[in-house]
């Protein structure tokens, strides 16, 4: 079976098995603990863990494979650009000074500048297996039921629903057009200029968006016609209540971010975690 980008998959592995509602707060937890710390070492061991997560959620990286290209483009350039527009921040930082080499001029390569960019690499990093996990494990239904359970209005939760519902469509949607315009002609190989190129892909939007409008109105209309709204309450098919698992691992979460806070305020007693000091 081919597995597309952003679109669920049902398998029987214990994060599948995981109410929608314990995955979010789950990722709202460890995002918020490698957010609060510039402490490698935190970063690091939760990096680790949701590699791990990733490897017992069976997720494949063929699937994800495109989207870390993407994230990797962007994390070099930063990485780039932030030793461009400030050499010496990591210097600023830590409070002292170990040169490793000198590129040209002022840009000299510090130890420290070096230790803060690959942390700041790593924080970045750390956030992709997360979101992954959570848009591929979690069945969009049982998501917004799970959100409505808790008191969020089963509108937000259905449009919340719909939107997750819908990344693996434009995605099918764009590859669709993509090899009809192909068959019709245009060339969007790696043989044809970057210009040109630009110019074919770029003709995939109009059908693209014209197909996503149709669907908006025909999902609008068949809501309409089975009385959507109309009521303050709804049922919900895919509801799923919280178990054992759901509360061990809420609770897990909970307790990492505890200790980076912990590890934050009274260990380090700093945002950066020094090891020049």
């Amino acid at each position: 079976m081919k597995l597309k980008l952003f679109s669920y998959n049902q398998l029987d592995t214990p994060i599948h098995r995981l109410s929608g509602f314990t995955k979010l707060v789950c990722f709202l937890f460890l995002t918020s603990a490698v957010m609060f710390t510039y402490d490698i070492r935190c970063i690091l061991a939760i990096t680790v863990m949701s590699y791990i997560c990733m490897n017992v959620a069976k997720i494949r990286f063929s699937q994800v494979r495109l989207m870390f290209i993407y994230v990797l483009i962007f994390l070099a350039t930063n990485f780039v650009l932030t030793f461009l527009f400030s050499p010496k921040y990591g210097v600023e930082i830590y409070g002292t000074e170990h040169d490793i080499f000198t590129i040209f001029g002022n840009y000299t390569l510090t130890q420290e500048q070096l230790f803060y960019q690959i942390t700041k690499f790593s924080k970045y990093l750390s956030v992709i297996p997360l979101g992954m996990i959570f848009f591929l494990t979690t069945n969009p239904s049982e998501f917004a039921s799970s959100l409505n359970g808790v008191g969020i209005n089963y509108k937000a939760c259905t449009s919340l629903s719909l939107t997750l519902r819908y990344f693996p469509d434009v995605s099918a949607d764009y590859n669709a057009i993509k090899l009809a315009q192909q068959a019709r002609g245009l060339d969007m190989s790696k043989k044809a200029s970057v210009m040109s190129r630009l110019k074919n892909i770029s003709a995939i939007l109009a059908p693209l968006i014209f197909t996503t409008m149709d669907r908006i109105e025909l999902i609008s209309n068949a809501m309409d016609l089975r009385g959507f709204g109309k009521q303050k309450t709804r049922t919900w098919y895919a509801r799923k209540p919280l178990t054992k698992a759901d509360w061990l691992s809420m609770g897990v979460c909970l307790i990492i971010l505890l200790a980076v806070m912990y590890v934050r305020f009274f260990v380090n007693r700093s945002f950066y975690y020094n090891p020049f000091i």
